[in-house]
């Protein structure tokens, strides 16, 4: 299959799960009249297709496109198809932002406070993974930074847990850290939008550079590639895309980890051309997921981080011992 061919296929692939995302539910409603619902607005069924289906769907394929795109690109930069999006530490220093305005209970006052403490959180991250790193770190150095503060901040997140006022507070902060896209609106969806937009570019851009890495650093440097601007457009687009991921959908793994390296064959290992494809890939992969836990275990509200990681995890493990017997 041709590159385009292949970026056509996933793109019609994202936008039938995106209408499967917006007539599923337990609502009982019809697609015909759902879809009617969904242009007028009017009665109960515009309220459960405005506001409730419509931001699922939309943030579900904003998320995983985010999430497959940040993948790609980690992998690109530290040419290891092991790494994944929260291995700078974005992922869980957002988790811990959102986790402090619920135990303080500035979510229950202000809607918007979880969100953003969640990205505050992925801007000291990034802050920190810079400082540790040093203006010419290289790969190495951003990995034992990135290890370091996903550490201080799980640390962290522990001990807010363990000190929570209150059993329910305890459990509202397990249940976020899960991952979900229920219970999202439009405002969610505007809130997360221009962060995701400003990664997606960034991260975009740096498609030559990450295919000049494949020969190595040393040809990459000869090649005119700034290592320093690479790395940072790589720390920075990521913080935008996970962060805001993560400040709206709550910890959602394994789905950076999984797509870029299913569709790397099929793009010729070229960084440049796996970004775009993991996009599409990940808001796929995404999709197909939220309306899995829908059908699963509908009165049961099965999170979407816990399906991705039932699923992730033994690919992971699958792929290591695929490394390991490539090694031997």
């Amino acid at each position: 299959m041709s590159y385009r061919a292949l970026l056509a296929a996933l793109a019609a692939l994202v936008v039938v799960l995106t209408l499967a995302s917006l007539m599923i539910g337990p609502a009982g409603i019809g697609w015909s009249e759902a879809l009617r619902a969904l242009v007028s607005g009017e009665g109960a069924a515009g309220l459960v297709m405005r506001e409730i289906r419509l931001p699922r769907a939309l943030l579900g394929a904003m998320i995983g496109a985010a999430l497959g795109l940040s993948g790609a690109a980690m992998q690109g930069f530290l040419r290891n198809p092991l790494a994944e999006p929260g291995l700078i530490g974005t992922s869980a220093s957002a988790a811990l932002g959102a986790v402090i305005a619920i135990q303080t209970g500035a979510y229950a006052a202000f809607a918007l406070a979880l969100p953003l403490a969640a990205l505050a959180g992925a801007g000291v991250a990034v802050a920190l993974i810079l400082l540790l790193s040093g203006p010419g770190g290289r790969a190495l150095t951003l990995i034992l930074a990135g290890i370091a503060v996903s550490a201080l901040a799980g640390a962290l997140t522990a001990l807010v847990l363990n000190l929570a006022p209150s059993p329910y507070a305890a459990a509202e902060i397990v249940f976020w850290m899960m991952g979900s896209l229920a219970d999202r609106s439009l405002t969610h969806v505007a809130l997360a939008a221009p962060f995701l937009l400003i990664g997606a570019v960034i991260v975009l851009r740096l498609g030559r550079g990450l295919d000049a890495l494949t020969l190595g650093e040393d040809a990459a440097v000869s090649l005119g590639i700034s290592l320093g601007r690479l790395r940072l457009g790589v720390v920075i687009g990521s913080a935008f895309l996970v962060g805001a991921s993560t400040a709206v959908a709550g910890a959602v793994g394994f789905v950076g980890l999984v797509v870029p390296h299913l569709l790397r064959r099929a793009v010729g290992s070229r960084p440049s051309r796996l970004l775009p494809a993991s996009a599409l890939g990940g808001a796929a992969m995404l999709l197909a997921a939220d309306i899995a836990t829908r059908l699963i275990a509908p009165e049961r509200d099965l999170k979407l981080g816990v399906l991705t990681a039932l699923v992730g995890a033994p690919f992971f493990l699958h792929l290591i011992r695929r490394l390991g017997r490539e090694g031997e």
